[in-house]
C-alpha cells in the first residue's frame, strides 16, 4: 500500500501537459516531495497504529485513495484537453472581429460620400434659404422700424390731441411714454430714427414745459416770487390763496413729470458745457423755472458794462446770492418742498435752489479769477471774499458737504500756484514787518500775568497767528493735495523764521542775559509748543495720512522709517522742525547757564580759596552764619535766579535752573571741597553754607532742593562725621579693599555703609578722598 500512493500519483502526473513555469515549480518543489511522504505515512500509522485488528480499515483507506487518486486524473485530463480549444475560439473570435470592422469601415466610406454628395447638393439650398431668411430679416427689421415710426406718430398725435383740448396731464404721461421709448432705443443703431425720435420728444416737450412754465411764471408772480428783498408779515395773503396753492401743486407735479424727459434732452448740453458737473444730478426742472427771473437778475447787475460788475468787488455778486438764498428759503420750505414730496421727488428745494445760484456764481468766478492774477491785492481780496461765502453757505444755509461749492474754481493749477504765491510773499512781507517792530521782543501780555505763562514775544505770537489764519484759510479746500502744498508752505515758512530766530540770537550771543535773548528763547520756545499741539490736532493727523499716502509729491521723498512713524500716529508731520527747534533752545539754554556760571565763579572765587582748615568750631561761636566770602556768590546766585524768571516762561526756567543746580553742584564739589581741607570748623562751616543759604534759594522752586545738589549733600555728611564713626567706616573701606574680589557674607559691603550714612552718589573711592581732606587725618598721618 505504501508503495501504491506515490507510483500512481507520479503516473496520473506524468500524462498531464505542464506549462513550463508549472514544471519549474514542480521541479523547484522535488526536495520537499519526500517530507509530504512521510507525512503521508505519519498519517497512516495515525489511522491504523500498532493494533492489528486495525488492518481491516486498510481495503476502506485504499478504495478512498483510489476514488481520489481517479478524481485526479480525471481533472488533469479535463484540463489539459481544455485549453486547445479555447485558444482556437479566441482566434475564431478575433477574425470575426476584424472582418466586422473592415465591413463597417466600408460602409463608413460609402456614406460619407454620399453625406458629400448629399450637402454639396443641399448646399444649394441652403444659399437660397439663407437669402429668404434674410429677407424675412430686414423686412421684419423695416416692420419693428415702421412700427417705432408709427408709434411715434400715434404718441404725436395724442400729445397734439391733449394739448388742444388742454389735458394736460395725459399729455404728460405721452411725453413720458415718448421718453421711456427714447431710452428704449438707446442701444440701437438706427440713428436716423433716434435722432427723429429726440428731435420730436424735443419738440412736443418744448412747447408743454413753455406751457406749464408759463402758468407757474403766473402763479409765482401771485406768491411774489422771487423775493428780492427779506419777505414781510405785511404783504396781505391773496385773495384766493386756496386756488393758488392748488395751481402750484398742480404745476409743479407735472412738471417733476416732465424731469426724465427734460433730462434726456439736456444730458449731451449738460456735459459738454460743464463737464466738472456732469457728476451731479441735472437741477430739478420746477426750481429750473423758479431760478429764471433771479439769473436775468444777476446777468444783469453782473455782467457787461454795469457798473455793479466790478473786478475788485467779488463781495457784491457774492453777498447778493446768499441773500437770495436767505430771502426764499422759508418759501422753498413750506410750500414747494411738500409738494416734491407727495410727487415723489426724492429732491431738497432749498438745496436744489442753492445749487442753481450756486451755478451763476461758478461761471461768474471762473471768468473773473484769470483776470486777477497778475494784481495780487484784488487777488487776495477775491480768495478771501470766496472762502468767506463758502463758509456761510455750509454754515448757515446748511449746504451738504457732498455737493461741490465754488472753492474748486480756486483749486485749478493757476491759480492754486498763485494763490499759494501769494500766501508766500504776504507772509514773508508780514514777518520781516513784525521783527523789525519796536516792540517785536516784549510780550503784549506782560502786565497780564494769567495770560502770560509762555512769555511769547510778539513777533513770535503774530507768526504763529499767520500761520493759523493760513490753515483756516486752507482747512476747507475739498483736495487734500492741495492741502499738503499750503502745509509745505507753513513748513517752508517756519524754518525760515527759525534761521531768522538764529541769525538774531547770535547777534545777542555776547549778552545771553539781555532781555532780547531771552525773548528769543521764548519765541522759539513757544513755537514748538505750538506745533507739538498741531501735531495732536485732528485736521493734521488726517492730513498725516494724505501724507502718507500721497504726499511725497509735495513734501518731498520720505524715508520708510518716517513713512512708517507717520502711518502709526508715532511721528508727526513737524516731527523734523521741532528737532531744529530743539537743538536751537537747548544751545541757547547752554549759552545761558554758561553766563550764568562764568559770572558765579567769579564771585565765588575768594569762597573757594577760604582758610576751612583753620575755621573756629561750631561750638566756639555763639550762633553759625553764613560765610562773608560767600556772600557775593549767593547774591549773584539770587539775583540771576529773580532776573530769568521774570523773563524766561515756566518751562525754559525749570530747564534753567535745574541745569544751574547741576553745574554749581559739580563746581562746589569740585572746585572747592576736592580742592581744599577741612578741620570740623571748616566742615560745619560749608554744610551750614549749603543745607541753609545755597539749598533754600532753589527751595522756591522745588520741595527738596538738596536732591539737585547730591555730590555737596553727601560731601558734607562724609566731612561732618565725627572721628569715631569716620574711624570706623575708613576701617570698613580698608576691609572692603582688602576683601575684594572675596565672597563675604558676614562682612558688611562699604555700599550698604554708605547707604546707611545716607550717601548713595559717592562712589568708596570718592568717599576715601574725602576723608582724606579731614585735619584730623593729616594730625594723626
Amino acid at each position: 500500500l505504501m508503495s501504491f500512493l506515490p507510483s500512481k500519483a507520479s503516473r496520473a502526473l506524468s500524462n498531464a501537459p505542464s506549462h513550463p513555469d508549472r514544471t519549474d515549480s514542480r521541479n523547484s518543489q522535488s526536495p520537499s516531495q519526500g517530507g509530504n511522504l512521510t507525512e503521508d505515512v505519519d498519517a497512516l500509522q495515525k489511522e491504523i497504529g500498532g493494533d492489528l485488528k486495525s488492518l481491516k480499515k486498510v481495503s476502506g483507506l485504499l478504495e478512498h485513495l483510489t476514488l481520489e487518486n481517479k478524481q485526479l486524473e480525471e481533472q488533469v485530463l479535463t484540463v489539459s484537453s481544455s485549453v486547445p480549444l479555447r485558444v482556437s475560439a479566441a482566434l475564431s473570435t478575433a477574425e470575426e472581429s476584424r472582418l466586422k470592422l473592415e465591413s463597417l469601415l466600408e460602409k463608413e466610406r460609402l456614406l460619407s460620400n454620399t453625406l458629400q454628395q448629399h450637402l454639396q447638393g443641399a448646399q444649394v439650398w441652403a444659399d437660397s434659404i439663407g437669402q429668404v431668411l434674410g429677407q424675412l430679416d430686414t423686412l421684419e427689421r423695416h416692420m419693428k422700424y415702421l412700427q417705432c415710426l408709427a408709434r411715434i406718430e400715434e404718441l404725436s398725435d395724442s400729445i397734439q390731441q391733449y394739448l388742444m383740448t388742454n389735458s394736460m396731464w395725459d399729455a404728460v404721461g405721452a411725453i413720458d411714454r415718448m421718453a421711456s421709448l427714447d431710452m428704449g432705443l438707446r442701444e440701437s443703431g438706427c440713428s436716423h430714427l433716434q435722432a427723429f425720435l429726440r428731435e420730436t420728444l424735443r419738440f412736443w416737450h418744448k412747447i408743454l414745459k413753455d406751457k406749464l412754465a408759463s402758468d407757474f411764471e403766473e402763479v409765482l408772480t401771485q406768491f411774489h416770487w422771487p423775493f428780492i428783498s427779506p419777505p414781510t408779515q405785511t404783504l396781505s395773503p391773496p385773495a384766493n390763496t386756496q386756488e393758488l396753492n392748488s395751481q402750484l401743486e398742480q404745476l409743479v407735479s407735472q412738471l417733476v413729470s416732465l424731469q426724465t424727459s427734460d433730462d434726456l434732452i439736456s444730458e449731451k448740453k449738460e456735459t459738454l458745457s460743464r463737464p466738472e458737473q456732469s457728476q451731479t444730478p441735472p437741477l430739478s426742472l420746477p426750481i429750473q423755472i423758479m431760478l429764471l427771473p433771479l439769473s436775468k437778475r444777476f446777468r444783469y447787475h453782473f455782467t457787461g458794462n454795469r457798473q455793479t460788475n466790478n473786478l475788485s468787488k467779488p463781495e457784491w455778486y457774492l453777498t447778493q446770492v446768499l441773500i437770495w438764498m436767505g430771502n426764499s428759503s422759508n418759501f422753498m420750505d413750506e410750500k414747494i418742498q411738500p409738494i416734491l414730496d407727495r410727487a415723489g421727488a426724492k429732491v431738497n428745494a432749498r438745496v436744489e435752489l442753492c445749487r442753481g445760484l450756486l451755478t451763476l456764481v461758478q461761471e461768474k468766478l471762473s471768468q473773473d479769477a484769470p483776470r486777477l492774477l497778475y494784481d495780487d491785492a484784488l487777488f487776495c481780496h477775491l480768495v478771501d471774499e470766496v472762502l468767506q461765502f463758502e463758509k456761510e453757505l455750509r454754515s448757515t444755509h446748511s449746504y451738504p458737504r457732498a455737493y461741490p461749492g465754488i472753492l474748486h474754481i480756486l483749486l485749478e493749477e493757476t491759480v492754486l500756484q498763485k494763490w499759494l504765491s501769494v500766501e508766500r510773499k504776504m507772509a514773508v512781507e508780514k514777518v520781516d514787518a513784525m521783527l523789525s517792530a519796536e516792540g517785536a521782543w516784549s510780550s503784549q501780555y506782560k502786565d497780564i500775568t494769567d495770560m502770560d505763562e509762555l512769555k511769547a514775544p510778539d513777533c513770535a505770537e503774530t507768526f504763529m497767528t499767520l500761520l493759523l489764519v493760513i490753515t483756516e484759510r486752507y482747512r476747507a479746500l475739498p483736495c487734500p493735495r492741495a492741502q499738503l502744498s499750503f502745509l509745505a508752505l507753513q513748513k517752508e515758512l517756519v524754518d525760515d523764521f527759525r534761521i531768522r530766530l538764529t541769525q538774531v540770537m547770535k547777534e545777542e550771543s555776547r549778552q545771553p542775559l539781555s532781555p532780547r535773548y531771552c525773548a528769543i528763547l521764548n519765541a522759539a520756545n513757544y513755537i514748538s509748543t505750538v506745533l507739538s499741539d498741531w501735531g495732536d490736532n485732528v485736521f493734521f493727523l488726517q492730513l498725516q495720512q494724505a501724507a502718507v499716502s500721497d504726499g511725497e509729491e509735495i513734501l518731498g521723498p520720505l524715508g520708510a522709517m518716517e513713512t512708517g512713524r507717520l502711518a502709526s500716529l508715532e511721528g508727526s508731520l513737524f516731527e523734523a522742525l521741532l528737532a531744529l527747534l530743539e537743538r536751537l533752545r537747548g544751545d541757547m539754554l547752554g549759552r545761558l547757564l554758561d553766563a550764568v556760571m562764568r559770572d558765579v565763579k567769579e564771585k565765588a572765587q575768594p569762597y573757594c580759596k577760604d582758610r576751612w582748615i583753620s575755621l573756629p568750631s561750631q561750638s566756639d561761636q555763639a550762633t553759625m552764619s553764613l560765610s562773608s566770602s560767600a556772600c557775593p556768590m549767593m547774591l549773584c546766585l539770587r539775583d540771576h535766579l529773580l532776573q530769568l524768571q521774570q523773563m524766561l516762561c515756566l518751562p525754559l526756567f525749570q530747564m534753567f535752573w535745574q541745569g544751574l543746580a547741576e553745574r554749581l553742584d559739580s563746581f562746589i564739589y569740585e572746585d572747592l571741597i576736592l580742592y581744599n581741607h577741612f578741620n570740623e570748623g571748616g566742615a560745619a562751616q560749608l554744610q551750614y553754607d549749603m543745607t541753609r543759604n545755597l539749598f533754600p534759594l532753589f527751595g522756591h522752586y522745588c520741595k527738596r532742593p538738596e536732591n539737585f545738589f547730591k555730590h555737596v549733600k553727601e560731601a558734607c555728611i562724609i566731612l561732618t562725621l565725627k572721628v569715631g564713626p569716620a574711624l570706623l567706616f575708613c576701617d570698613v573701606l580698608k576691609q572692603s579693599e582688602e576683601d575684594e574680589g572675596i565672597l563675604n557674607h558676614q562682612q558688611p559691603s562699604a555700599e550698604s555703609a554708605l547707604n546707611e550714612l545716607g550717601v548713595y552718589k559717592l562712589a568708596p573711592s570718592d568717599v576715601q578722598i574725602l576723608l582724606n581732606l579731614r585735619s584730623a587725618w593729616l594730625n594723626q598721618s
